[in-house]
């Protein structure tokens, strides 16, 4: 096992790592909207799930893997209203459709609206 670590995504918040490389597979833990450079959370849910893709992103680059290589997310939303626009921000990511779990949940880390974790190939 091998931990992840890169200054291009959010540090951990908690007693957790940003991810893990565990044979041929990357796990990320759950990215919030949280920019890396000033720390600040971008107001929307648009602008939120594409913070959480990019840090999703920047974990599995740190890893050697990327966007294309992952298999499976978990998505977690505060308001499955904003269920249709997470889509479309998600898909533009998130090309090659991989397998998903989207549940709603009563809060998330700092209020944010969305957060996402990937399992990916290296």
């Amino acid at each position: 096992m091998k931990e992840i670590r890169t200054s291009k995504a959010p540090g951990a918040i908690g007693p957790y790592s940003q991810g893990f490389i565990s044979g041929d597979l990357v796990y990320t833990s759950g990215q919030i909207p949280v920019d890396p450079v000033s720390g600040d959370i971008v107001d929307g849910i648009a602008g939120q799930a594409e913070q959480s893709c990019k840090n999703v992103g920047a974990i599995l680059d740190a890893a050697g893997s990327g966007l294309e290589k992952v298999i499976k997310t978990t998505c977690f939303l505060t308001d499955m209203n904003d269920f249709a626009v997470f889509n479309e921000v998600y898909a533009r990511y998130f090309v090659s459709k991989p397998a998903r779990s989207c549940v709603a949940v009563k809060t998330l880390p700092k209020g944010v609206l969305c957060e996402i974790e990937a399992i990916a190939e290296l």
